[in-house]
Formats: structure tokens, C-alpha cells, sequence
């Protein structure tokens, strides 16, 4: 009777794993399942997970280095389509699906990872509309970030040329579609913004289908625009076409040539605003200067009606009249005056002893007193005998 060999865990475990390393037809698998249970290791970054249809689960594992290259972050309940190798983890004897590659089933791989890119920046505040910075309205110079040999370009030179073509047009040629696109995309903004060499900056191509489209849905173009000290346009694609350049942009057009009109105005429209506000202009100081007119000649007639001027010169007159009357009444009384003097005077010279003198008469002084009577003399008195021309002493016998 044969003895039963005797396995250990080990051995079995180890048995089990070889025999599935050893079936070609478990090395690569293409798996499709719903995804729960998903986790991913803060320090090591492995993903662990699992996998499950309607009837069955397997556990799942993706290492690190894979999951670093995924384009979109797996989350619990989302339909994937996976590349995998079927192994044994022999420590807890469990077989599982080591993942190398995934991508999201149902939906668009692209669409996915647009999404779940929307979702993260929006998280962190790039669309918010308070950072968004206002168009100049009269740019000197505008930015064009494009291909160079893109029907966008002409547009945007052809728009701008007609519209305001005192503006100038500086561009940066870049691939738009391919691996290298973002990179160059976003190099071109970083060095518009650090240069400062335009007021507004247009970004963008032409039409095509998304994955045309996805070089302007790369994070670090995001980032670099958000960081952008010149306010950006986005032009990317048809007016159906929205990508993350557009949510991040401070504005969206729907094509190149819709950006073209809004970086720059009409020249005939600013051409009519001023004729507008020149007429307005003209119009107030013509408005300005008749009221001032009228107001002159509304002052000039209630200055003449309140005037003391008339007044004045009847004042003045009367004063004049006044004057001469008093002059007349002080030549009359001076006249008057003078012919009362001439009488006294007259008077006086007939009063005049020495008048009388010239006459041939003389008088008698007594002690330097005229004496006017012989009372006022005796025999023997000493008195001057006054003449005309002199004096002359005498005794009294």
C-alpha cells in the first residue's frame, strides 16, 4: 500500500502558482469587470482592488509604476477594461490579477480622463470666475499661440487686421496636436507671461475630433495659464468643442476667428463712439454757452433796471448845482463885503488925524494925551504940537 504524500501550505500554494505561471494562456488576459474596494497605498502607491461581474470577484493588485502612467484615477463602481497577468499571492494562498494596464469601459478613455481632470482643477479654484482677468479693451499688441501653418492663424490675422489694425500680432509657433503639443503649448504661455510682450493672448487651433483636441486638455497647460499674468483667450476647435483650456482661459471663444473679434474692438465702432462723443461735446458747450448768454443778458438788465449810476449823476448834478449857487452866494456876499470895507475904509481915512494933518491942521499931546479942550491945558505946560511931518515942543503962556 502506497504511502499519501504529505503537502505542506507552502507546497501547495507554491504547486497551485506554478501550474498558473506555466499557462500561457493566463500571462496576459484582458479582463472586464466593475471596480470596488479601491485603495491606493499613501507610501508605496500600489493599488489594490477588486474586480467583480454579477456572479463572481477576484482580488486585483497594479503596482506603482502602472499606476503612475493611468490617465485617469480609478474609483469604486466604474466599468474597466484591464491588461493582466493571473498570479497566486501564496502567503495567503488567494490567486489575483496583477494589473498593468487599465481604461474605462462604457464611456470614452478620453472622456473619462477629461472628466476627472475637470473635477480636480475645479477642485482646486482654476475655473473660479474670480480670478478670471478682464480683455483690455484697446490692446497695443496681441499674443497668438497656434500652429503656424493652421488655417486658425490666417483667421485670427485677417479678423484683427480688418478690425483694428493698429494692433500688433506677435506669435508663437507650436505643435497643436501630438505627445509633444502640450509641452510646447504651455512653454509658450509660461514665456509670454514672463516676457510680458503682448496685453492679450489667444490660444488655440482649428476643428478636429478629441483626441485632436487633447493636447489642450494637458494639467500643466492648465496650470500654466492659470499662473498667466496676461489675460488668455481659449480657441480651441468648434463652438461644440470645450476642452480644460477653456474652463481655465479668462475667456472662451468658440473659434479663432470669434477670439480675434473679442481681443480687439471695431475700429468703426470706436470711430462712431467718438464721432458720438464729440457731437455730445459739441452739443453741451453749444447748450452751455447759450445759457450763459442768456444769463448775461438777463444780469446786463436787472444791473441797468438796479444801476446807481442814474442816481449818481442826478446826485452828482444836484451837487453841481449846489456848488455854483454857493459859489454865486460867496462872490455876492465877497462883493458885498468888499463895497461895506471900501465904505469903512473910506470912513476911516475921514477919520485919519493924519488925514487931517494933510489938511494943514494939527493937534496938541499933553503928556503923550491928545488934549481936545483948553480945560485940559494951563500957563506954563510943556506940550508937542503935532504936524504933518513932524513934531514940535512947546510952553503954554
Amino acid at each position: 500500500m502506497l504511502t499519501p504524500q504529505v503537502f505542506t501550505v507552502s507546497q501547495i500554494n507554491s504547486r497551485v502558482s506554478s501550474l498558473i505561471a506555466s499557462d500561457p494562456a493566463l500571462q496576459t488576459v484582458f479582463v472586464e469587470g466593475e471596480l470596488s474596494n479601491v485603495n491606493i497605498n499613501s507610501k508605496s502607491g500600489h493599488m489594490y482592488f477588486s474586480l467583480k461581474d454579477s456572479k463572481s470577484v477576484i482580488r486585483a493588485v497594479m503596482f506603482a509604476w502602472s499606476v503612475r502612467n493611468l490617465r485617469f484615477r480609478p474609483e469604486d463602481g466604474m466599468k474597466v477594461i484591464m491588461r493582466a497577468q493571473v498570479t497566486v499571492y501564496e502567503p495567503a494562498g488567494q490567486y489575483q490579477l496583477r494589473v498593468e494596464d487599465m481604461q474605462p469601459d462604457g464611456v470614452g478613455v478620453l472622456a473619462m480622463q477629461l472628466e476627472q481632470l475637470k473635477k480636480k482643477l475645479g477642485s482646486e479654484g482654476l475655473f473660479a470666475a474670480e480670478h478670471k482677468k478682464p480683455i483690455p479693451a484697446l490692446p497695443k499688441t496681441v499674443g497668438v499661440i497656434t500652429s503656424p501653418t493652421g488655417a486658425a492663424l490666417r483667421d485670427i490675422m485677417q479678423i484683427i487686421g480688418r478690425r483694428f489694425p493698429i494692433a500688433q500680432i506677435v506669435l508663437a509657433p507650436v505643435l497643436v496636436q501630438g505627445d509633444e503639443a502640450p509641452a510646447q503649448l504651455a512653454r509658450a504661455v509660461r514665456l509670454f507671461s514672463e516676457q510680458r510682450v503682448a496685453d492679450v493672448l489667444i490660444i488655440g487651433r482649428g476643428g478636429g475630433s478629441m483626441e485632436d483636441l487633447w493636447a489642450f486638455n494637458d494639467e500643466y497647460l492648465a496650470r500654466a495659464i492659470y499662473d498667466c499674468e496676461i489675460p488668455v483667450i481659449s480657441a480651441v476647435g468648434h463652438e461644440t468643442d470645450f476642452t480644460i483650456c477653456d474652463f481655465v482661459s479668462d475667456l472662451r471663444a468658440p473659434t479663432p476667428s470669434a477670439a480675434a473679434e473679442l481681443a480687439v474692438p471695431d475700429s468703426a465702432d470706436l470711430n462712431a463712439v467718438i464721432d458720438s462723443a464729440l457731437y455730445k461735446v459739441r452739443s453741451s458747450l453749444y447748450n452751455r454757452m447759450t445759457l450763459l448768454r442768456q444769463q448775461y443778458d438777463r444780469s446786463s438788465k436787472l444791473i441797468e433796471a438796479y444801476s446807481p449810476f442814474e442816481e449818481v449823476n442826478k446826485q452828482r448834478k444836484f451837487i453841481d448845482a449846489l456848488s455854483d449857487r454857493a459859489k454865486y452866494l460867496a462872490e455876492s456876499r465877497l462883493s458885498t463885503a468888499q463895497a461895506a470895507a471900501g465904505e469903512l475904509i473910506a470912513k476911516a481915512q475921514a477919520l485919519d488925524p493924519l488925514a487931517v494933518l494933510n489938511r494943514g491942521f494939527s493937534y496938541v499931546v499933553k503928556d503923550d494925551h491928545p488934549a481936545v479942550s483948553v480945560n485940559d491945558i494951563k500957563s506954563g505946560d510943556m506940550v508937542d504940537i503935532i504936524f504933518k511931518d513932524g513934531r514940535v515942543k512947546a510952553e503954554i503962556k
